[in-house]
């Protein structure tokens, strides 16, 4: 709720625009939109903060004390910076040199009980009009590239006791991916255990962007915890100017386009070549941040070579295109140029009931609600489980019976039930 005094005219000058710019005023139009949301059911499947102004709270939470000690070292160092971490500050361009400055930094005033951070989310989701948001790490998501495993996992460690222990408690509504430190099988695996009975914990994230095979044997027990706890493993697409073919790019947009979509198909056709679904039947798999032109592309591509070549996959029982419709997707960034395209792209990928609202906030590609509501070729149903049902279905949440909409009990909430979803008091 936005309790700051209203102003004494009906027309007010808003502030510069720059990281000291409060998040409501920043996301005024969208707040416009959030009055026609109040019946829906919002879920966004990845928002975001920036750990490094909230560096010496997470590293404090480190279980290693060697490692705790180094980072802390950092802080005296002209700049403070964020002691371990392996981001290339100077490489970062999202934020158009200062010209969208939120990506940059958040620097607003806001009370730091019962914790800045909290405070922030909070803004955003009141006026994005949300009643969950997944809270992810925004520098960490190349953190997958730093040189030593143990570090990954002593700071994807300290993250995780931070964020579940210290922050989600503050606010209901805040859910959490807990981090894998991917590039160590073994300490990933002590996470997936550590917090699998959570219920603010709705899943686990690998960061896409790291040189890792996803079939590895070493990975199977992780793959086993995982479906064993019914929560689902997410892959968080990134980019990374240093990969050797990414290096041929001179532009950032151009790196940026294919980098966020090449590690996330990398990763899939393994996923699904090596027959990771057929091994892990019940477990669920959501591909985060990597858009949606990619999905059709790489179901053409594997079951055009699968059918040619059926004896280097032995494992499948399907076509590859068939296990990547019962994936899971999130929206953001939504291809929207083409409307003909993107609504092929939602019925080869069972948008109905396979993917998830996100909004990316506060990143300068964000998507608000209205991404989904405005696409003319869905009807009220599939705009509603978009935005939030599917999730509500896939981790567990409890609807409030008004939120399935006016029609309820009637052709909206009766598709809500049937689907599996958990109301509130049922």
């Amino acid at each position: 709720m936005d309790d700051r005094a209203a102003p004494q005219s009906a027309v007010f000058e808003l502030p510069k625009v720059d990281v000291m710019m409060d998040t409501r005023d920043l996301l005024a139009h969208a707040k416009k939109d959030t009055e026609k949301l109040q019946d829906y059911f919002v879920v966004d499947a990845d928002g975001h903060i920036s750990e490094f102004p909230f560096w010496q709270d997470i590293i404090s939470r480190m279980d290693n004390d060697v490692y705790r000690d180094m980072a802390r070292s950092f802080k005296d160092r002209p700049g403070s910076p964020p002691g371990l971490h392996n981001a290339v500050p100077g490489m970062l361009y999202q934020d158009m040199f200062g010209r969208i400055p939120h990506q940059q930094r958040q620097g607003e005033d806001a009370p730091a009980q019962p914790h800045k951070m909290v405070t922030l989310t909070q803004r955003a989701m009141d006026t994005m009009g949300l009643d969950y948001m997944v809270v992810l790490p925004t520098p960490m998501l190349v953190l997958g590239m730093h040189p030593q495993a143990e570090i990954e996992a002593a700071i994807g460690q300290a993250f995780n006791a931070w964020m579940v222990e210290d922050m989600i408690p503050h606010e209901p509504r805040m859910k959490n991916f807990i981090y894998l430190p991917f590039n160590d099988p073994d300490a990933c695996l002590k996470e997936v255990e550590k917090y699998a009975a959570n219920p603010a914990v709705l899943g686990y994230m690998v960061t896409s962007t790291r040189y890792r095979a996803v079939h590895h044997d070493a990975y199977m027990k992780v793959y086993a915890a995982i479906e064993a706890s019914g929560k689902p493993i997410t892959f968080h697409s990134g980019f990374h100017w240093g990969d050797e073919s990414m290096k041929q790019c001179n532009r950032f947009l151009s790196m940026h386009a294919i980098s966020f979509v090449y590690f996330n198909i990398i990763h899939m056709t393994n996923w699904i070549v090596n027959g990771i679904p057929e091994r892990f039947p019940k477990m669920k798999v959501i591909w985060i941040e990597s858009g949606l032109a990619w999905v059709p592309f790489i179901m053409q591509r594997l079951d055009s070579e699968y059918m040619m070549r059926t004896s280097e996959a032995p494992l499948l029982k399907r076509k590859p295109s068939e296990y990547m419709r019962e994936m899971y997707y999130t929206s953001q960034p939504m291809e929207r140029d083409n409307l003909e395209l993107l609504e092929s792209t939602f019925k080869a990928i069972n948008a109905e009931t396979q993917l998830l609202y996100a909004s990316d906030w506060p990143h300068w590609d964000f998507d608000l609600p209205s991404s989904i509501t405005q696409l003319p070729f869905l009807n009220e149903q599939q705009k509603r489980n978009i935005l939030g049902l599917n999730a509500a279905k896939l981790f567990n949440l409890e609807v409030p019976k008004h939120k399935l909409g006016k029609a309820n009990p009637g052709p909206v909430g009766a598709a809500a039930a049937a689907q599996g979803v958990r109301l509130v008091g049922e």
